[in-house]
């Protein structure tokens, strides 16, 4: 999942230890692939509890490697990373998620991917161009994600809503809609706190508008931008979005009984669902992100990446391989229905068959990734900071840009 752990200020702080300890492939002597060895591998969140499982496989298949897997919460990985490369002390294989891997990647801490091992063509374009930097990549991607209109069918039927919004002018009708058929709200964005910018992508990206352009320009106060951020805190402003939420608000709740009619949500949110709320199944349904110039969702995942300075590259480029071609995707996401990162792992079975999978396949086709900046992390805080300006009504919705605007300039490489 693409999210922040901790303020840019740890990374301000360890940056220059970091860069003269990651020096791009100062290793010692490398191990050879089929020597006995023992593989490194930090993991987060769900993934690092259900790797080690897919580790003793491995092992099994290659006995001559131990991997020894160290789950890490998502609160805390980005931390844990930038101490361990200031100390030069990261493990072999890391998960990273996209919003900081270009980091990373800028400070010479991470190995560049082999491409003629691991080929852009057989991945989905938004997650190769996540460990994409400045001409080189440094992150295969593992799993996608992006988000889609998860909503209540059975309330739709009351509300006298025949189909999934299809527009987002659609979108906010049907909002209303629900919310006179007795919906406390008809849709759920985030209002203000951190990665506030995830919720507000779906408009932004499918208004044409971006945070910071191709060329390394500052551009979130554009008329796109500024018009996505309008239609977005229309939302608080009539009353059919909540003007605030509490810190790990979980919208399945709400959804549940009905309070919340519709949201944005990622795929782990359809095991949530069938797994909390049985009685639910039947009564709701996904669709793609309602179109405005276009359907545009944000783009996350993670990719699995190489330390620099690794003794142990050969057999990391190996497990990596393993875990990121067909059979071994296809076998990740029955673990753990992560969304595979290649697109071969999506031609046979229940990715191939199911409804809701195609719905899913297609939005990961137009998804957007972040721009690819070292201070990403720092950038969107400052979008984040417009939202909830905007979203409280202490500054019209192009002054909160233009604010934003401002900061960004000063922190964007080209």
């Amino acid at each position: 999942m693409n999210r922040r752990a901790t303020t840019a200020a740890i990374a301000v702080t360890l940056a220059s230890a970091l860069t003269l300890t990651a020096c791009g492939g100062s290793g010692g002597d490398q191990v050879k692939a089929d020597a006995k060895q023992t593989l490194t591998v930090w993991a987060m969140g769900t993934e690092g509890e259900k790797l080690a499982d897919v580790a003793k496989v491995y092992e099994k298949a290659n006995p001559n490697i131990t991997v020894k897997v160290t789950p890490i919460g998502w609160d805390v990985a980005h931390q844990k990373l930038v101490a361990a490369a200031a100390a030069n002390k990261l493990p072999d294989v890391m998960q990273m998620g996209g919003s900081y891997m270009t980091e990373f990647a800028d400070m010479g801490a991470l190995e560049p991917v082999d491409t003629k091992t691991f080929h852009e063509q057989d991945y989905f374009p938004s997650g190769w161009e996540q460990g994409s930097y400045d001409g080189k990549t440094y992150g295969v991607p593992w799993y996608v994600d992006t988000r889609v209109l998860y909503y209540r069918t059975d309330l739709a039927k009351k509300a006298g809503i025949k189909k999934a919004p299809g527009t987002m002018a659609e979108l906010k009708q049907a909002a209303e809609k629900y919310q006179k058929a007795g919906s406390e709200y008809g849709l759920s964005i985030q209002p203000n706190g951190l990665d506030s910018v995830q919720s507000f992508y779906q408009f932004l990206y499918s208004a044409d508008g971006e945070i910071v352009s191709k060329d390394g320009k500052a551009v979130v106060n554009s008329p796109a931008a500024v018009k996505a951020l309008e239609n977005y805190t229309s939302y608080f402003k009539e009353g059919l979005a909540a003007k605030s939420v509490r810190p790990g608000y979980d919208v399945t709740k709400d959804f549940n009984t009905g309070d919340v009619a519709m949201f944005f949500g990622g795929p782990w949110h359809m095991g949530l669902l069938d797994d909390n709320y049985p009685d639910l199944k039947g009564k709701w349904a996904i669709a793609n992100v309602p179109t405005d110039k276009t359907s545009a969702s944000m783009a996350g995942g993670s990719a699995l990446t190489i330390s620099a300075d690794s003794e142990h590259k050969a057999a990391a480029k190996d497990l990596v391989k393993y875990l990121t071609d067909t059979k071994g995707q296809a076998d990740w996401y029955r673990r753990t229905k992560d969304l595979p990162a290649n697109m071969t792992a999506w031609e046979k079975g229940e990715l191939a068959s199911d409804p809701n999978m195609k719905i899913w396949r297609t939005q990961v086709e137009s998804a957007q990734a972040s721009p690819n900046q070292p201070k990403l992390s720092e950038i969107t805080s400052k979008v984040d900071t417009a939202i909830e300006k905007a979203a409280q009504g202490k500054a019209s919705p192009k002054a909160a840009l233009d604010e934003a605007q401002s900061a960004i300039e000063g922190l964007v490489q080209k």
